[in-house]
């Protein structure tokens, strides 16, 4: 179960992809008038270009398993260098479990993990540009009108963070499932059971003491921020402000052929990938939510994707997932997720908030036809994730209940459209043209060895 191989080359489209019906007005064939402007350094914070001491703190950062409760596990686990900032995995293998990408597998005995990560975990390509004002795949991390962070569906964020992105550093910490730990297990797991994150001896606090106990971070700190002069001056939020300028300098992506055609270099791309590139922004409409220069337009769709794994806590025994309601409360947002931007999207695979696809035909063939599709999925072969009995037994319980694929599929906001197998593969075509050569060899950005004295193999 869970070992299907994907031999295509790898994409995800989210809500409108092939959408003729919307009722907004799109671009003929022969017409570019509707692109979007090239990725530049100047579109993310800091102009691209944080100071050489805060990224290399955020690399260790990133890579250190002190941040975890038990000490096994990092935020590189699952957004790794040597797997495109991802896991490959349609769902993550969090805390307990043992290896990296596709081989980790849920650990063992009393260490072995005690359920998957509800959702698949999502690239970092980009995310440091200033458009993304809203993160995670509920949106639960946004950017207020003031410039204020805001989390509607969590505690009160620190002050002093830079920006969304170094507030989506605050989180996979205080998740049992993917680093805190379970009850019982250490005290940082203990705080996560209480729901204790920003007050005294909450996990925020604790995670800021065990770096200020490591000589080395001590060093790096306040050779980084002018407002740290010593140990005790340390906070998680530094932490999470250097982990965010790591991810925003080493992981964009301005440099693909598509960037190039953009700045006029016509030769940039494909005689095929150019006709996908009109069928993108012309006759298949995928630029009515995939739209701007990193092809998103931040919003929230609900587009039949299939549900897989255990869940969210929505539902009758807490398997569904309930997406973007989660935040706002309001049940006709039941079932939508953020449209992802496309860039690097041929490295990212799995695709969808579940990673429910693995390959690019599968994800198309649901946007071609969102509710055949959801109702012809087979849960016991297509998601790419390691078998454990169960687990298993978990991971198909929405979509062996009719009645809720059936709510799912009345959520959906597509309409079937026919498009052939020539122009699927220019649109193949073009998007591979979005992927940025920097980006296929990330070896470099893995450290040698931590601070901590922690091991870096997972």
């Amino acid at each position: 179960m869970h070992n299907k191989k994907s031999t295509l080359v790898l994409c995800v489209f989210s809500t409108a992809l092939f959408t003729l019906s919307t009722g907004l007005a799109f671009a003929s064939d022969d017409d570019d008038d509707n692109l979007p402007s090239p990725a530049m350094d100047s579109d993310f914070y800091d102009n691209g270009n944080p100071s050489a001491d805060k990224v290399e703190l955020g690399k260790n950062l990133f890579f250190e398993k002190l941040l975890s409760g038990n000490q096994n596990i990092s935020c590189a686990t699952c957004h790794h260098s040597l797997t495109d900032t991802g896991d490959g995995l349609s769902l993550p293998v969090g805390e307990g479990g043992r290896g990296l990408g596709v081989t980790r597998g849920t650990g063992d005995g009393a260490d072995a993990i005690h359920e998957r990560v509800p959702r698949n975990a999502p690239p970092v390509f980009n995310l440091g540009a200033t458009e993304f004002t809203t993160l995670f795949h509920d949106g639960r991390v946004q950017l207020g009108p003031d410039g204020e962070i805001l989390s509607p569906a969590g505690p009160n964020l620190p002050s002093n963070l830079d920006n969304p992105l170094a507030a989506q550093a605050m989180f996979p910490v205080t998740s049992p499932t993917e680093m805190a730990g379970q009850f019982g297990e250490n005290s940082i797991a203990d705080a996560a059971a209480a729901g204790n994150l920003a007050g005294p001896g909450g996990i925020w606090e604790q995670l800021a003491i065990r770096l200020q106990g490591v000589p080395a971070y001590v060093d790096m700190f306040i050779n980084t921020y002018d407002d740290i002069d010593s140990a005790e001056d340390i906070t998680y939020a530094h932490a999470a402000n250097a982990i965010a300028a790591f991810e925003a300098k080493n992981w964009r992506a301005t440099n693909s052929p598509f960037d190039r055609y953009l700045k006029g270099d016509d030769s940039a791309l494909s005689k095929n990938a150019e006709k996908g590139m009109k069928l993108f922004y012309g006759q298949a409409g995928c630029s009515s939510c995939h739209s701007g220069t990193f092809m998103t337009d931040h919003s929230f769709h609900a587009i039949a994707m299939p549900q897989i794994g255990n869940g969210k806590g929505d539902g009758p025994d807490g398997r569904d997932d309930f997406g973007r309601e989660q935040v706002t409360g309001d049940v006709a947002d039941r079932f939508k997720f953020r449209t992802p931007n496309l860039r690097n999207v041929a490295l990212t695979a799995p695709y969808g908030h579940g990673g429910a696809y693995n390959s690019l035909h599968e994800v198309i063939r649901h946007h071609l036809d969102p509710v055949n599709s959801l109702y012809a999925y087979d849960c016991d072969t297509q998601p790419v994730m390691p078998s454990r009995s169960d687990l298993d037994a978990i991971d198909c319980i929405v979509m062996n209940d009719p009645s809720r694929v059936a709510a799912i599929a009345a959520a959906n906001e597509l309409e079937p459209v026919n498009l052939n197998a020539k122009k699927v593969n220019q649109l193949v075509e073009f998007l591979q043209s979005l992927t940025d050569p920097a980006s296929i060899d990330l070896r470099g950005d893995t450290p040698k060895s931590l601070p901590s004295g922690l091991p870096l193999a997972e």
